[in-house]
């Protein structure tokens, strides 16, 4: 296996981004369209936050009389992505080791982690499926 591969060389560089200005609803449509689970919040090209697919799964599902249609409008009304999101994520920057992002994600209970620039940048975003093919092609 490679060593000291730096994290640039696997994370996706061409991202799908929220402002805290759109909707869930938006935000749904992302995920869905582009079959992805996470997406960076920006303001500019400043990170401010992650939405995750299992964040809005989480309030979807917060009234279980509704059908699933009326509980999505119902809660996604009630709620911003600046409420919903992890806000000031954890970051890694483009010159931080594969070996490095595992271990950080092996101890915490988040996928992603928004690789960024000059300490607020936005350039990408590794998640553990980016991990999981990296690894899958040293095989």
């Amino acid at each position: 296996m490679k060593q000291r591969v730096p994290v640039s060389q696997i994370m996706t560089k061409n991202l799908e981004t929220l402002t805290v200005n759109q909707t869930l609803y938006d935000a749904e449509k992302m995920f869905k369209k582009h079959g992805i689970r996470h997406i960076p919040v920006v303001e500019g090209k400043k990170i401010v936050g992650v939405l995750s697919y299992s964040d809005l799964l989480k309030i979807s599902y917060a009234d279980v009389t509704e059908t699933e249609d009326a509980v999505e409008t119902v809660v996604y009304d009630m709620f911003t992505i600046a409420q919903v999101m992890a806000k000031t994520p954890l970051t890694v920057s483009a010159d931080t080791t594969v070996k490095e992002v595992v271990e950080i994600l092996a101890k915490e209970t988040f996928h992603s982690l928004p690789v960024v620039e000059n300490d607020e940048e936005l350039v990408g975003i590794v998640t553990t499926t980016d991990l999981l093919n990296y690894f899958l092609e040293q095989y």
